[in-house]
């Protein structure tokens, strides 16, 4: 496996990404518009990481293709972007069960983002016929830009990485980088070998903290200079796995890069957050009349984080009807949470989403 050399560029690069990790741990976003975000980031992921692979949709249209029934018939770039986008939604769901990284789940990756495709496509790649070689070729000139290793090495490889990833102490951005190189090019695959690599050095970035709640594209970063990006992993070195790519004499090359680019999408996560934060604000106010907004600066003052109706309407000197309308309004808008038993609601809890905002309402 890889070793990568601590020097103080990557380190300072890690410092300003755990920085905005923990600017964007103080932004308090509703749930319906962090939602949002978090879908109109996986599309761009989608269009993104496909376009570095010369997919020719424009966004506009792989938009709308991830949009589309899935009855409908596909073409072949509009079948790609829509697979990206379901192996984010996979990935999203192997979070929730903190799912670990093995190479079963990118087996299942893979799959889905071949989806559809012939089955040869699909799965660890096969034994070459007589006389042909595995390589990526120049689409121009044809000549083999890299060999990768031979297909019977590429178990015990991805056998090595799994075993890295869940029994390294190295730092989990480490992690990440180390996950996309190796992937790229041990190149298990015979097609989806870039997309997977992508999602799962992502989704090593998500299991240990470092997924910024889903907002923002990284992908995007990669593909605003796809020759930056495959520089980076090749770092100069000859096309042959075996003549030094197996392990890079200056790993730091690719791993500052990598961190490069989650530095600048960090940073950006955390702009759009406030972004949308103060939006979903300003909106919700807007719907609230003065009495409503009086009420919510009283709960907020007096910190009633959970509360009755009846005894609020008490101290407040209002009727009980007049509070649980209140609580209705301040509900729809984010600002409370109704607490439910047997389908009752027994009381009411300030959310997270107003406690982050309290300074607005005193």
């Amino acid at each position: 496996m890889i070793k990568v050399t601590l020097t103080n560029e990557i380190l300072k690069r890690i410092s300003a990404i755990d920085e905005n990790r923990f600017s964007l741990g103080t932004v308090e976003i509703p749930t319906i518009a962090k939602n949002k975000l978090r879908k109109n980031s996986k599309k761009k992921s989608s269009y993104a990481s496909n376009k570095i692979e010369g997919n020719p949709l424009t966004e506009l249209q792989a938009n709308e293709a991830m949009e589309r029934d899935d009855h409908k018939h596909f073409l072949k770039p509009e079948q790609e972007v829509r697979n990206y986008f379901l192996a984010l939604n996979l990935l999203e769901e192997k979070l929730k069960n903190k799912t670990p990284f093995s190479v079963e789940l990118i087996l299942e990756v893979q799959a889905m983002v071949e989806k559809g495709a012939s089955k040869e496509k699909i799965g660890l790649r096969g034994e070459m016929p007589p006389g042909m070689l595995f390589a990526v070729y120049d689409s121009e000139t044809g000549a083999p830009e890299y060999i990768p290793p031979e297909y019977t090495d590429i178990p015990g490889l991805l056998d090595e990485l799994v075993s890295y990833v869940n029994e390294t102490d190295d730092h989990p951005l480490i992690v990440a980088a180390v996950v996309h190189y190796q992937l790229v090019t041990i190149h298990p695959f015979e097609d989806g070998n870039g997309r997977t690599a992508r999602l799962m050095s992502g989704y090593v970035l998500d299991l240990y903290g470092y997924g910024f709640s889903g907002i923002g594209s990284l992908e995007e970063y990669f593909a605003y200079d796809p020759d930056e990006y495959y520089a980076s992993l090749q770092m100069g070195l000859p096309a042959l796995y075996y003549s030094g790519r197996e392990n890079p004499p200056h790993p730091e090359i690719w791993v500052n890069y990598f961190l490069r680019m989650v530095e600048l999408y960090s940073k950006k996560v955390c702009e759009l957050s406030v972004s949308a934060a103060t939006d979903e604000l300003d909106t919700a106010m807007s719907h609230l009349n003065t009495k409503e907004k009086e009420f919510l600066s009283y709960l907020i003052k007096n910190r009633l984080f959970e509360f009755t109706p009846i005894e609020v309407s008490k101290a407040l000197g209002v009727t009980n009807k007049t509070i649980i309308n209140r609580c209705a309004k301040l509900t729809a808008n984010g600002f409370l949470i109704p607490n439910i038993v047997k389908e009752r609601i027994r009381s009411y809890s300030l959310s997270e989403f107003a406690k982050a905002n309290k300074e607005r309402f005193l």
